[in-house]
C-alpha cells in the first residue's frame, strides 16, 4: 500500500486520526517513532523557525524544502500550504505536484487570506479543483477559516460542500467546538471532517461518537515546545531538576541516521 493509500484509508478507521503537527524534521522523526501513524506539518512552526509571518504566502520555499525532507518518513505526511502561496490554480497544482513527488501524501489547503479575510469559496475551489486534477492521489484537506477567524460562520456549510463537490477529500474546520454544529457537518458531508484539537472542545471520544475522523494539534506542540525550551532554560539558570524525559544527544542522532 502506498502512503497515499495508507493515509487515505486512515481516514475511515473506527477511531479518529489523532495527527501531531511537526515543525522539523527532527519533531517529525520523533513523532513517527512515538508510534503515531501519520503526522503533520505547522504553518506556524514553519513559519516562525524561519522568522517570517505565518498566513501571508511567505514561506513557500521553507515548506517545499521541509516537505522534501519528511518524505522521507516510513509514514505518512501532510503537509499546511495555507492558501497554496498562489491565487493562480496552475501554479498551486504545480506545487503541490511537487510535493506528492518528493512522498507527501496530503496537504491542507486554506480559505483564509493574510489572516484577516475569507476567499471566494468560487476561487478557492477552482484551486482545490486544479490540484486534485493535477495530482488525483494527493489527500486534500480544504479548510475553511468561517471560525478561525471569525467572520462568515453562516457562510461554513455551503463553503464546506462546495469544496467536496470540487474535490476535496477531507473537509477542516478549525474553531469549531458545538456539537450541534459538527453532527450537521458530518451527517451532510461525504468526506470525513477534521478539527483542531481544543482544551475546551469535546474530548476525542466525544468528537468520534459526533462522526469526527481527523483532530490535528496545529500550532499547539510547536507552542509547547518553545514553552519547555523557556522553562529547560530557567531550570538550568535557578539551578532546578530538569524534565527527565528530555532526549539525549544519542537519540536524536540516531533518528537523523
Amino acid at each position: 500500500m502506498t502512503k497515499f493509500e495508507t493515509f487515505r484509508t486512515l481516514h475511515h478507521a473506527e477511531q479518529p486520526l489523532i495527527l501531531p503537527n511537526a515543525w522539523d524534521y527532527a519533531s517529525a522523526a520523533l513523532l513517527a517513532d512515538a508510534g503515531f501513524p501519520a503526522i503533520g506539518t505547522t504553518s506556524l512552526g514553519v513559519a516562525a523557525a524561519a522568522g517570517l509571518p505565518d498566513g501571508t504566502a511567505a514561506t513557500r520555499a521553507e515548506t517545499l524544502t521541509l516537505a522534501q525532507r519528511l518524505g522521507r518518513l516510513p509514514i505518512p505526511v501532510t503537509v499546511d500550504i495555507e492558501g497554496g502561496f498562489s491565487t493562480d490554480p496552475a501554479e498551486v497544482a504545480d506545487f503541490c505536484a511537487e510535493l506528492a513527488a518528493a512522498g507527501i501524501a496530503g496537504i491542507n489547503l486554506e480559505d483564509s487570506r493574510d489572516n484577516n479575510s475569507l476567499a471566494d469559496p468560487e476561487t478557492h475551489g477552482e484551486l482545490i479543483a486544479a490540484v486534485k486534477s493535477r495530482t488525483p492521489e494527493l489527500f486534500i484537506n480544504a479548510r475553511t477559516d468561517t471560525y478561525w477567524l471569525g467572520t462568515d460562520q453562516d457562510s461554513t456549510f455551503a463553503r464546506t460542500q462546495h469544496y467536496e463537490k470540487c474535490g476535496a477529500d477531507g473537509i477542516f474546520v478549525p474553531g469549531l467546538t458545538d456539537f450541534d454544529e459538527i453532527r450537521t457537518l458530518t451527517t451532510t458531508l461525504t468526506a470525513p471532517l477534521n478539527l483542531l484539537f481544543s482544551p475546551t472542545g469535546g474530548t476525542i471520544h466525544q468528537l468520534a461518537a459526533l462522526g469526527v475522523h481527523r483532530i490535528s494539534t496545529g500550532s499547539l506542540l510547536y507552542r509547547a515546545a518553545l514553552a519547555a525550551a523557556i522553562r529547560t532554560a530557567t531550570a538550568v539558570a535557578e539551578t532546578r531538576p530538569l524534565d527527565p524525559d528530555i532526549p539525549n544527544y544519542t537519540t536524536i542522532l540516531d533518528l537523523l541516521r
